[in-house]
């Protein structure tokens, strides 16, 4: 029984489970170098990603629909016509997550389906569940934050059933990104209504290990947060009974962050203390501070002292630094993060919804490269690339391992099907020598990017405790390790301004290419890791075929299937941008 599960708007996308096994989740920025958070504009699209894996419109069975802005209804454009949508969050006093469903015609290709639709945080919850390492007879808890909702906790039982337990702040998650909006190199003089800046709370991340903790600043949030937002005064009970934390374009929910943000910048400019880097990172801490003790004070008050088994999904789940905290918290006895938190994972969550309702499947079976395989490249185009100065040869792993140490020049690395989610774990990436300690500038330079930026370090799993701490298993990215003191002069092209790292563990059942590049240049160079960037044109989804990275020639060497292409620079390649 294929079931499907559909992502409309902001990072669009389809995903399809059958018999219990998720074959492939396809976000549209993944298809043709298209711009990040694309949304899904046509059914042609869907037939297409079905088609690449052998099926088509009459393989399946129920479709399921990811919900929007809104507080009980929303909708989206699919081949220029408006498909009704659920919303946003559940309704206050809903006792089950799934309740409430919205069934509606929708036809594809020809057919006609009911489609169900269930609330935007729907999606989170479920991928989060569906693809938990917890045996599925166990309870768990659920965090969702996102950009346009509050903080919001559920309880999932053994049975698969979700409660809502409600939010446990009143701050949207786009507030951290606004933040940058008002102090530090992303200021703006006009204020946006809603969130067109989607990729400044990843910089924001980055940018605040130039500054430092201030009291002052920290007090000051936290007597704003409570005039403007959580306290019992007018002006917090106005603000919580106009907005629900339904998304940002179904309510003015940014109006009233920037005029918090406002009011702390007037606040810091008559002290005068403290820098707008020290501000940031203070505003960072805070909402660290406000997101973990809500959160366990909430777990405690619903589901007793603990331990507790945690889930955190959502776009603010992207925030090492948040993760690490959050697994750290007594009581919490284990941390489940996707390496799909955003909306990038929806698609995938709503499938989960079709399979847990009509197989009462709980868990997927599933790995990290799902996405979309390499397109080939046709003889002739190859002649034409060739003709341009581009040379290719056969290549080995070991081969690859040998030229990335001697020659000490990063590579493109292009490899089977692409990573789920926003981070590139080695199907489609960028891949150093970490040793060198001009290569984070060279590459940041390469990408275009502010060079206070860092680049993530991949490592033999087995090796990561002797070189990082805590250095645990952190297979996708998505917690912050400090980089141990003996080691921060070996690879200080992963070291970050502050001495952590975005780490990446590869384990022995891991990509076998990335792990045998590891390996083979550990046998060479006496170091266990590598520098990893994502590849991808700037503002784009990953680099869909070879094609795509030999056009953007910023790195004359790219590797794929045994293939090694390199190119003479005293020639242009054809396109090179």
């Amino acid at each position: 029984m294929l079931r499907i599960g559909l992502k409309l708007t902001h990072d669009g996308g389809v995903a399809a489970v059958q018999d219990g096994e998720l074959l492939f989740s396809t976000e549209v920025e993944k298809l043709g170098n298209r711009p990040r958070y694309s949304a899904l504009p046509s059914s042609e699209l869907i037939i297409r990603m079905l088609a690449d894996h052998g099926f088509t419109i009459h393989d399946v069975e129920s479709v399921v629909v990811d919900g929007w802005d809104g507080l009980e209804s929303s909708s989206a454009q699919l081949d220029g016509a408006t498909v009704p949508l659920n919303g946003y969050a559940e309704p206050d006093g809903q006792d089950d997550l799934l309740a409430g469903a919205r069934r509606d015609p929708l036809t594809l290709a020809g057919r006609t389906f009911e489609v169900t639709s269930h609330p935007h945080i729907a999606g989170h919850v479920y991928s989060a569940l569906a693809t938990s390492p917890l045996p599925a007879d166990q309870a768990s808890a659920v965090l969702v934050w996102d950009g346009g909702l509050f903080p919001r906790l559920y309880a999932a039982d053994a049975q698969g059933r979700v409660r809502p337990l409600g939010p446990v702040g009143h701050l949207i998650g786009h507030c951290y990104a606004m933040a940058a909006h008002h102090f530090g190199p992303y200021r703006r003089a006009e204020q946006s209504t809603s969130n067109d800046d989607l990729s400044v709370a990843g910089k924001l991340m980055a940018y605040i290990a130039l500054g430092r903790r201030d009291e002052g600043v920290y007090q000051d949030l936290a007597e704003l947060t409570l005039e403007h937002f959580d306290g019992d005064g007018e002006r917090a009970v106005a603000y919580r009974r106009q907005i629900r934390g339904i998304g940002s374009t179904a309510e003015p929910s940014h109006r009233f962050f920037h005029d918090y943000f406002a009011e702390l910048r007037a606040r810091v400019e008559a002290r005068g203390t403290a820098r707008d880097e020290d501000v940031l990172a203070t505003v960072h801490e805070f909402l660290e501070d406000y997101l973990v003790t809500r959160t366990s004070a909430a777990l405690r008050r619903h589901l007793g002292p603990g331990p507790w088994h945690l889930a955190f999904v959502g776009g603010c789940a992207l925030n090492i630094k948040w993760n690490s905290r959050l697994r750290a918290e007594p009581g919490v006895a284990s941390l489940w993060v996707p390496p799909f938190p955003n909306d990038a994972g929806s698609a995938l969550g709503n499938a989960a919804i079709a399979a847990y309702l009509t197989d009462g499947t709980r868990r997927l079976d599933w790995n990290v490269r799902l996405g979309p395989a390499l397109t080939a490249m046709p003889e002739s185009v190859r002649q034409q690339y060739t003709a341009a100065g581009w040379t290719v040869t056969p290549c080995t792993i070991k081969e690859l391992a040998q030229q990335l140490h001697e020659s000490g020049e990063p590579v493109v690395l292009l490899s089977g099907r692409a990573e789920l989610g926003p981070r590139a774990l080695g199907g489609r990436s960028i891949v150093a020598t970490a040793t060198d300690p001009a290569m984070k500038d060279t590459l940041n330079q390469v990408k275009k990017r502010e060079p206070y930026r860092p680049v993530a370090p991949i490592c033999l799993e087995e090796y990561a405790p002797d070189i990082f701490s805590p250095g645990t298993p952190d297979p996708y990215m998505l917690f912050d390790h400090d980089v141990r003191a003996e080691w921060l002069g070996r690879i200080p092209a992963v070291v970050h301004l502050d001495g952590t790292a975005r780490l990446q563990t590869v384990p022995a059942d891991a990509d076998p290419v990335l792990r045998s590049l590891l390996e083979a240049y550990h046998a060479i160079s006496g170091v266990p890791v590598l520098c990893n960037t994502s590849a991808n044109l700037n503002g784009s989804g990953f680099f869909p075929d070879v094609a795509s990275a030999l056009d953007w020639g910023r790195i004359p060497a790219v590797w794929s299937d045994g293939q090694l292409w390199t190119r003479d620079d005293t020639k242009q390649a054809a396109g090179a941008q």
